[in-house]
């Protein structure tokens, strides 16, 4: 049964001595049914939000928003363009327990309905890359969830192993999801201070200027340290303004660029219709199963054919692996260079540094590196080598030092993996 707005205004009383409650009134946005929540107007002028949890799991939910809030020092606060609630007492109240915040102004969101173009889509991105840039001790100091991308890629494939021991998940959005998971490259990002999966309607907002902009931020249960892609998944459900949000999100970050992250989002987005599914099966929910199952296999539908990783990049590893099992022709000194119309000498000597008394094609490393200057073709190595005799394929064995030639093999070695490593990092 909901606790009445009288019942909860008596728990403010509780939390914050020698204050006196003048006036109360029911909060249901954003409550959800998982709490029952309250506005009060204290004698002293102030509004405060107390909130009770209405089922266990939103009792663990509300005492890790405290525990996040109790984390966010004044210091903190000022490095953020926004307010965050600020915790003001707590107190017992039956066998639950209720905090008490003050009261942040605005309005919200949904992400359905954020407009392109200049103003919330672009104060959203910008107030998310605020946030993922703070310090990461800030989460470590109170002890709150630390989590590195191996991590987070192994509770992703966990997820996806639950889910398909419920024999519902559809075959194709399991393969679909775990070959996003072998992507080595989708998981090379750099941790930060996120929300853990905060939505647009998180965010307050008041109009400055006749523009729409981010004054302040709720649902801090799941600080910690994790991929911002999580708090950025929300963006499947806000197609108008999704590609500002980011535009502007990246603009603002001071972060190295990461260029998987929507793909990372758009797969933490579909994973929640997962989550779902697990939801309902472990708690014997037939109806949240079927509405889950419809869901799944709507958007199996709907991905049909399109990989979350369009295009898996090689390893560097795989790629050097790739050459040792290229076999070897029998025979004396010869030109082992690749004979083709695809291949550009010109071109490759750009990315080849100067190898010393090597007579081959090679040029100095170009000033500045454009990935999308290099080709898609077969790479030559600069310089035919005889692997037994160890010499240069274009010189007599006779004209050659012994030692000068074991140091142009080596150098030509040296100079050809770099090559290759410079190419297949990008």
């Amino acid at each position: 049964m909901a606790r009445s707005p009288l019942t909860l205004a008596a728990s403010v009383t509780s939390a914050l001595p020698r204050v006196g409650v003048v006036g109360v009134g029911a909060l249901t946005e954003g409550a959800t049914g998982r709490y029952d929540s309250a506005v009060a107007q204290l004698d002293d002028g102030r509004r405060v939000v107390v909130r009770v949890p209405a089922e266990a799991d939103a009792a663990t939910e509300l005492a890790a928003e405290a525990r996040a809030l109790r984390a966010l020092t004044p210091g903190v606060r000022g490095l953020l363009p926004f307010r965050a609630p600020e915790l003001l007492g707590e107190t017992g109240l039956g066998d639950s327990r209720a905090i008490v915040v003050d009261f942040l102004p605005g309005y919200r969101v949904d992400a359905a309905h954020l407009p392109s173009g200049r103003g919330a889509a672009t104060s959203l991105g910008a107030a998310l890359a605020a946030l993922h840039g703070l310090p990461l001790s800030i989460v470590r100091t109170e002890g709150l969830p630390v989590r590195t991308p191996q991590q987070i890629r192994d509770d992703v494939s966990r997820l996806i192993d639950r889910a398909d021991a419920t024999r519902v998940l559809p075959r194709a959005l399991r393969d679909r999801w775990n070959r996003a998971v072998d992507a080595q490259e989708l998981w090379r990002f750099e941790s930060a201070v996120v929300l853990g999966g905060a939505g647009a309607a998180s965010f307050l907002f008041e109009d400055i200027e006749g523009e729409p902009e981010v004054t302040g931020l709720l649902d801090w249960h799941g600080l910690s340290v994790g991929d911002p892609a999580t708090d950025l998944q929300w963006l499947a459900s806000a197609p108008a303004a999704a590609d500002d949000v980011y535009a502007a999100y990246v603009a603002a970050s001071g972060r190295a660029p990461d260029g998987r992250t929507r793909e990372r989002a758009r797969m933490y987005a579909e994973l929640e219709f997962a989550k779902w599914l697990i939801h309902g099966h472990d708690t014997g929910r037939a109806d949240v199963v079927d509405d889950a199952k419809a869901l799944l296999e709507s958007l199996a539908a709907g991905v049909d054919g399109d990989d979350l990783v369009a295009h898996a990049e090689q390893d560097v590893d795989d790629a050097i692996a790739l050459l040792d099992r290229v076999p070897e022709s029998p025979g004396s000194l010869r030109d082992t260079s690749m004979h083709t119309d695809a291949y550009d000498a010109e071109e490759l000597s750009l990315w080849i540094p100067d190898v010393p008394d090597v007579p081959a094609a090679s040029a100095q490393v170009a000033d500045e590196w454009r990935p999308d200057d290099v080709s898609t073709s077969p790479i030559e190595l600069p310089v035919a080598v005889d692997v037994e005799s160890g010499a240069a394929a274009d010189a007599s064995a006779d004209d050659v030092d012994p030692d000068a030639a074991e140091d142009a093999v080596g150098d030509a070695q040296r100079a050809s993996d770099a090559a290759l490593r410079r190419w297949m990092s990008q």
